[in-house]
């Protein structure tokens, strides 16, 4: 982290995974791995969501304030979207494909190749997405993703408060349709 970021922006980086232990779980007490496993996946799963859905986007919003503009645009930018069909435009969180977060990746991915494929997929999209971190790889025996590594929390953590701002931020916007089985 020392190599990519400057002190304060490592003390916005502790707040984040911070916030994201506070946030998801339960027992106040527990270390985010054991927290992170008591989760029920499954189920948030079947609703088609994740972890994330247990942050309230509301203080997510605040949570931002707390952090500089300096951190937050390392990470996260605003970019536009359109949403159909009533072609309403409204900003939505995106990443920041050229910025100290994703070099940070790319560094992490040196030495962890599951972290390479993380972020290779970042900067071609330039976005998070759901399925780039599944609950499953991170429970597994010798994973890639040590839930005791720091490094490992603070990806966890960007990805789940990206993906809930995904998810939260717009959702008055998209029409969902129902299937009609007959």
């Amino acid at each position: 982290m020392k190599s990519n970021f400057t002190n304060d922006q490592i003390s916005d980086l502790n707040k984040i995974v911070e916030f994201f232990k506070e946030n998801v779980c339960t027992d106040k007490n527990a270390d985010l791995k054991t927290c992170y496993k008591q989760a029920n996946h499954d189920s948030l799963q079947a609703n088609g969501t994740g972890i994330w859905t247990k942050i309230d986007f509301k203080d997510q919003r605040k949570f931002y304030e707390q952090i500089s503009q300096s951190t937050f645009n390392e990470i996260w930018m605003y970019c536009e979207s359109t949403y159909y069909p009533s072609e309403i435009k409204s900003k939505n969180i995106c990443a920041v494909a050229t910025g100290k977060y994703q070099k940070y990746l790319s560094d992490l991915g040196k030495t962890n190749p599951r972290i390479a494929k993380y972020a290779d997929r970042i900067e071609a999209s330039g976005d998070f997405n759901g399925f780039d971190i599944q609950y499953h790889e991170i429970l597994k025996t010798n994973s890639d993703f040590d839930l005791n590594d720091p490094n490992i929390q603070l990806i966890l953590a960007v990805h789940c408060l990206s993906m809930n701002d995904l998810e939260k931020r717009n959702s008055h916007l998209i029409e969902r349709k129902e299937p009609k089985f007959e």
